[in-house]
Order: C-alpha cells, then structure tokens, then sequence
C-alpha cells in the first residue's frame, strides 16, 4: 500500500491558489492569490477584468497584439491583478485582511509552465497598505519563497529616493 503525505500549510495553500488562478481570463499568465488570517481561508483572487467587462478569451490580447513583454505597460491591460481581487474581495464582504498572509501561484497560460509569482510594485504597495504580513509563492523549481512584506516598505524608499537622486541630476 502506497503511503499517502500530507501536504504542509504552505504546499496545501499554494495548491489552492492555483486553482484559483485557473480562472483567471487572462491569454498570458493566469495568477491566484488567497488571503489567510488565523489559519481559515478569508479571500481568494485572480487576475482579470473588473466585473462585466470584456476580458481577453472573448476578444483577445491587446499586449499580445502590441508585442508587450510582462511587468510592463498595464496601461494596455484593464485587469485587476490577483492580489488586489483578494484585497477587494475581503473588502466588498467586510472581512479584515490585517496581518493575513497571501499565498500567490502563477503559470503561463499556453503552456501550464509554473513561475515564480512575484508582486509588480503597484501590487506590492497594494499589500503594504492592506497589513498583509507575509506573501508567500512556489518557485519553478517547486521550492516555496516567503517575503516579508515589511522589508518592502524600506525597498520602496530606497528606489524612490534613487528615482528622485536620478531625476533631479537630469534636470539639473
């Protein structure tokens, strides 16, 4: 008789959220987010337009058609990002997300090649302001990563007192 493992938290939740990313709408890389406070399931989210609006297995790919690289331009994309749905989602039903930790499961689309899903900093400051305390992911390899979301905030000044040191000798 084959002996059954069960999984850890990390791997049970992260399985989770990939299937929460399965539905996401999106052509190129699907993500799944869950919030989990306390050990209980708060919120889950993935990527895709705000409700009722036309999402790209209807219609297609703007940053496909543009040939746009990932973590770039969302201006070309109306989706709200996965760890933000998870935020809204909890918000929408009065459910705190202070000091939960988000666990985030990424793949390609085409090819169901899992990535590393790491945070675009407009999501990073998403979670920053949210209380989120910790995120947590699966690298390609299988390994989990763990980030504490409070290194981000000092992450964030030193890049944004670099940009501002940057521009400042550009104009000057």
């Amino acid at each position: 008789m084959e002996e059954k493992t069960r999984p850890g938290k990390d791997e049970y939740y992260l399985g989770i959220a990939k299937a929460v990313c399965k539905r996401s709408p999106c052509i190129r890389r699907q993500f799944g987010a869950i919030i989990v406070k306390d050990d209980v399931i708060i919120s889950t989210g993935y990527n895709g337009p705000p409700r009722g609006v036309v999402n790209c297995t209807e219609v297609g790919c703007l940053k496909d058609e543009k040939d746009v690289p990932h973590y770039r331009s969302y201006e070309w994309c109306t989706a709200v990002h996965a760890e933000e749905n998870a935020v809204i989602n909890a918000a929408r039903h009065g459910t705190s997300v202070l000091e939960g930790k988000l666990y985030l499961f990424g793949r390609e689309y085409k090819t169901d090649e899992v990535f590393e899903g790491r945070p675009c900093d407009r999501c990073k400051r998403t979670l920053i302001n949210a209380g989120i305390k910790e995120v947590i992911t699966k690298r390609p390899d299988g390994t989990v990563l763990k980030k504490d979301v409070e290194e981000w905030i000092s992450e964030e000044t030193k890049n944004y007192l670099k940009q501002l040191e940057k521009a400042r000798e550009e104009s000057g």
